[in-house]
């Protein structure tokens, strides 16, 4: 049977997530398989949706193909490419606070992070007074060429990020083309080919499931718990991005204070992440703050407060029944280093602590009234961006 080799990847993965080093309870499992399912749709979707010979834009991780700490603030689209073919990118560039474009170098896996050859923002392209832009990217030397990009010897993926603070902003569009494909038809399917595709599938799901439990025990797990790094700039080559991370475990009479100076850059976004790596619920809850959604003190200081149990504030951070997780911050668009000064400061106390711990609580209470407001504005901002 042609699916076979895809039917016994998904009993491969499905035994890797059962055997999980950090499966601890029901909802663990669940999740994990929950996140299996998402990798079983998106791995199927990119072998049978995309061609070299008319590469596309593929939304790799999205709300229900989640992977490697997916961004609640970010659309990522990806293309497959070839280091000796040229490629036109364009689109319109939206409201968005953030846009960029990498060009990567082989895939993630349990034993590697790609390399990055390429990476820059919009900042460094010449766009039209409209918006509109075009972009090449091809073997060639640029020469002084508008908006052109050289690949390296090994290029492999475009990966196109678009980055929301305000959930309002208006996204952009992009479209990729390979020079001199345009008007053919792709070829059409062979028994041999159509096996490729799904054994592709398979190694693909097998390779997803591996890699992305792999990646908290090398960036977040070995850290002490409770504690976040200074920024730095963001293993895999991203140019203008800095983050900071760690890893929790509260109990639900806990709560962890984050302190962090509202930066100057463009966007700066605050996370929680299960130990699949993966996004918590960002819509019917608040797991997530940007620059734009977070109260900032008078200070300049913001203060969240991740716990289980509400604590009444706008910046409370809802950990939805994880009492282990992943802590991420993001800096992006800089325009500078950033050093310790920028970063968090994290403090564990009682929830019944954490009044008398924020030094402007009075400014920072909400009531439940005006914290469901805060869930309906998610809800309608994701919505409007048209995922499913």
């Amino acid at each position: 049977m042609l699916t076979e080799p895809f039917a016994e990847a998904i009993a491969e993965a499905e035994k890797l997530v059962a055997d999980a080093p950090h499966v601890r309870s029901e909802q663990d499992l669940l999740e994990g398989y929950q996140y299996l399912a998402g990798g079983i749709v998106a791995t199927l979707h990119a072998a049978w949706a995309t061609e070299k010979t008319q590469p596309m834009f593929l939304q790799g991780t999205g709300p229900y193909t989640k992977m490697g700490l997916d961004n609640p603030d970010t659309l990522y689209f990806g293309a497959r490419i070839n280091d000796d073919a040229e490629y036109i990118v364009t689109g319109t560039r939206g409201s968005t606070a953030d846009l960029s474009f990498q060009v990567l170098s082989g895939n993630y896996t349990d034993a590697n992070v790609p390399g990055s050859v390429t990476a820059f923002d919009d900042r460094e392209l010449d766009i039209d007074p409209d918006g509109s832009f075009e972009v090449r990217f091809g073997p060639g030397p640029a020469d002084g060429r508008r908006n052109y990009f050289t690949l390296a010897p090994g290029s492999s993926q475009l990966v196109v990020r678009e980055v929301y603070s305000d959930w309002t902003q208006r996204r952009g569009t992009i479209r990729i083309e390979k020079v001199g494909a345009a008007g053919t038809p792709v070829p059409q399917l062979t028994p041999e080919e159509t096996a490729k595709r799904y054994a592709r599938a398979g190694r693909a799901l097998v390779g997803r499931v591996k890699t992305w439990l792999q990646f908290p025990e090398w960036f977040y797990l070995k850290l002490p718990v409770n504690t976040m790094t200074e920024p730095r700039l963001t293993p895999g080559g991203l140019a203008t991005q800095f983050s900071s991370v760690g890893h929790y475990e509260l109990g639900d009479d806990q709560a962890m204070i984050i302190t962090v100076p509202k930066s100057d850059a463009p966007y700066q976004g605050f996370q929680l992440g299960s130990m699949w790596y993966i996004s918590l619920d960002y819509t019917g809850h608040q797991t997530s703050l940007n620059n734009a959604q977070a109260q900032a003190d008078p200070d300049g200081m913001i203060r969240l407060v991740v716990s289980e149990q509400n604590p009444g504030i706008a910046n409370w951070v809802e950990t939805v029944g994880h009492p282990r997780g992943i802590l991420q911050f993001r800096w992006q668009r800089t325009s500078r280093e950033f050093t310790a000064a920028d970063g968090p400061t994290v403090e564990v106390v009682g929830i019944d602590e954490v009044a008398a711990k924020l030094p402007y609580h009075e400014q920072n209470t909400i009531t439940p009234a005006e914290f469901a407001a805060r869930i309906a504005a998610r809800q309608a901002g994701f919505a409007d961006r048209m995922l499913g």
